[in-house]
């Protein structure tokens, strides 16, 4: 009997508190929207703050240079089942190698070894590191100090093309140049 009462006393506190009927009020003035963006803006250095033509602000590019030097380097790619370093992919290390040297000298850089979907999951992942590591030490014979580069090996798991095809399956046989801050 006492849970009975106990019950129909606690539903009918909570029936009775219920939700508010209030309707949030919401400041339509323009000055709200300003003062947002004053509060973004004001954690932003002013050295890096820039007002383009139209009289927009924005971050100044100097701070997005990692992603565009990113943008900037070219991966390597492979012959199936190799991992030494094709002549005409010497081009794309050495242009890496000369951003790694001038623009990203701050930065880590971490190479991605990837393989095609031919072969077991544990030969993909090794032959993705033996490719990260020749292009490592190619980068190092040309002045990149071996502290400032690191390696991962994705082997099969992370393909840039999904086709059953030779030009696919040669697209996914790479070493990607990743920067870290």
């Amino acid at each position: 009997m006492k849970s009975i009462l106990l019950s129909s006393a606690l539903i009918a506190l909570l029936a009775f508190s219920g939700c508010s009927t209030k309707e949030p009020a919401i400041d339509t003035t323009d000055d709200s929207a300003q003062t947002a963006t004053d509060t973004l803006t004001e954690s932003i250095p002013e050295d890096v703050m820039t007002v383009d033509a139209d009289g927009f602000s924005g971050v100044d590019s100097s701070e997005m240079t990692m992603s565009g030097i990113e943008r900037k380097m070219q991966s390597v790619t492979f012959d199936f089942d190799k991992f030494d370093i094709r002549p005409d992919m010497q081009e794309n290390v050495d242009g890496n190698v000369k951003l790694v040297n001038s623009d990203a000298q701050e930065y880590t850089i971490k190479l991605e070894g990837n393989c095609d979907e031919w072969g077991s999951d544990e030969y993909n992942y090794a032959l993705g590191l033996k490719r990260a590591n020749t292009v490592k030490t190619e980068m190092i014979q040309n002045g990149v100090d071996a502290g400032r580069i690191t390696m991962v090996s994705y082997g099969e798991s992370n393909p840039v093309c999904t086709d059953k095809t030779d030009a696919c399956w040669g697209e996914n046989r790479r070493v990607d140049f990743k920067l870290l801050p």
